[in-house]
């Protein structure tokens, strides 16, 4: 779940724990893009990614024509490609905030490093 059941806002997480040394990590997280991707589209990048990129075997194994397969291929990047766009209006507001300094530099380099999955 990335989206708020109540209001539909984008979730963050804000705690992560290790079971094994409990330690726990306190802040706002971010989910990396194929993360926040819907569960049909999560389903497709990972048979993408398990069939090698053969679209053929693809289309066999989902039980849809070719066509089909190349459609929704079209719409899961334009979906990666809107939540890119998004992260990177959420790395220029971050910037702006470093610039004004409502934000420290630290935290704003940590969260930029965070969105573009370098963490």
């Amino acid at each position: 779940m990335t989206k708020c059941l109540i209001c539909e806002e984008t979730l963050f997480i804000d705690s992560l724990s290790c079971k094994s040394c409990n330690t726990t990590y306190k802040g706002k997280f971010y989910f990396s893009r194929l993360a926040r991707l819907n569960l049909d589209e999560q389903k497709l990048v990972e048979s993408l990614i398990l069939h090698g990129g053969n679209l053929k075997e693809m289309s066999e194994v989902l039980c849809v024509s070719y066509p089909t397969l190349k459609k929704r291929l079209n719409e899961l990047s334009i979906s990666l490609q809107m939540k890119k766009a998004e992260d990177e209006k959420k790395i220029e507001q971050i910037l702006k905030e470093i610039e004004l300094q409502t934000m420290n530099a630290q935290e704003g380099i940590k969260l930029i490093r965070e969105i573009n999955g370098e963490l």
